[in-house]
């Protein structure tokens, strides 16, 4: 019976302890869904102790328009304690992560006052993040929505805000000084992912190669676009790194375009050299649309 007993007391230690749990208690996992948030989450909890951060989707995934859930993304959300999401549609899955994982906290990045959506036929295009003062804006919200899920971090959490809030701000008024007086505005984007970067910048986007990625034009869509180009003084065509360019060679032969690439920033290596990845890609772009509208 004292054996019996004492097994008994000590399975409910093990119990009441964790001990034998893959997780402690104060440890914390973040999931993000695609790479423009996992580096807003990383910037904000960078050295935080206790934190880990994962992002969702490999490595070559964009935009998450037709993106499916594999088990292994699911086997990840089992052991998530928050999932910080784009929002505005950007993840179609969202309602089967809630369904699967009733309980999982989850910050929707773009859930803020301070982002108003450019609609298209009715629904909001989620690019948001190609805006620097909106992805200023997501960072904010989740900085806000993580301090209260966590508040015995939440300091430490607004001091990296902050610094990447700065960095973020110096490259807006940088990227506003290069491109607000270029002397070109007119632009022909692969997809949808430039309206907000456009309205930022003062820039005019005249067309639309793919409305959406890896959707072929149709003949008619190519004439018209073929059109509209011809009649631009300078004749532009800003491909994505992440897509075929097949058919913007196809327009730039008819007309004559020159070809730039642009770069939306949802691919990368999620790890943490990586932190300042969107800055750079950003003054990338930037060099690139001074060269290609001077």
């Amino acid at each position: 019976m004292k054996k019996i007993f004492v097994l008994l007391m000590i399975f409910a230690l093990t119990l009441t302890t964790g001990c034998g749990s893959d997780k402690k208690d104060d440890n914390l996992k973040i999931v993000t869904s695609f790479y423009p948030i996992y580096l807003d989450v990383m910037n904000i909890t960078r050295g935080v102790g206790g934190v880990e951060v994962v992002n969702l989707t490999p490595t070559q995934t964009g935009c998450l328009h037709d993106y499916q859930l594999t088990p292994e993304d699911m086997k990840i959300l089992e052991t998530a304690d928050i999932f910080v999401v784009n929002g505005l549609g950007m993840e179609g899955f969202l309602d089967k992560v809630t369904e699967a994982h009733p309980n999982l906290k989850i910050i929707n990045a773009s859930d803020t006052p301070e982002i108003v959506p450019i609609m298209e036929n009715g629904v909001p295009n989620p690019h948001v993040w190609t805006s620097l003062t909106y992805s200023i804006a997501q960072v904010k919200n989740i900085l806000s929505k993580l301090s209260e899920l966590d508040p015995e971090r939440a300091d430490k959490y607004r001091m990296h805000a902050l610094e990447y809030i700065d960095e973020l701000t110096t490259l807006r008024d940088e990227m506003q000084l290069s491109l607000t007086m270029l002397p070109n505005k007119d632009v022909v984007t692969f997809h949808e992912a430039f309206p907000y970067l456009a309205a930022e910048f003062k820039l005019n986007i005249v067309a639309v190669i793919e409305r959406e990625p890896g959707t072929e034009p149709t003949p008619q869509e190519l004439a018209e676009t073929i059109e509209k180009i011809n009649l631009l003084p300078a004749k532009i065509i800003f491909t994505e790194p992440q897509y075929s360019p097949k058919a913007a060679e196809t327009i730039a032969r008819e007309t004559g375009a020159k070809i730039f690439t642009l770069d939306p920033i949802v691919t990368g290596e999620a790890k943490p050299e990586n932190l300042l990845d969107y800055v750079d890609r950003m003054l990338e772009n930037t060099v690139t649309l001074t060269k290609a509208l001077q």
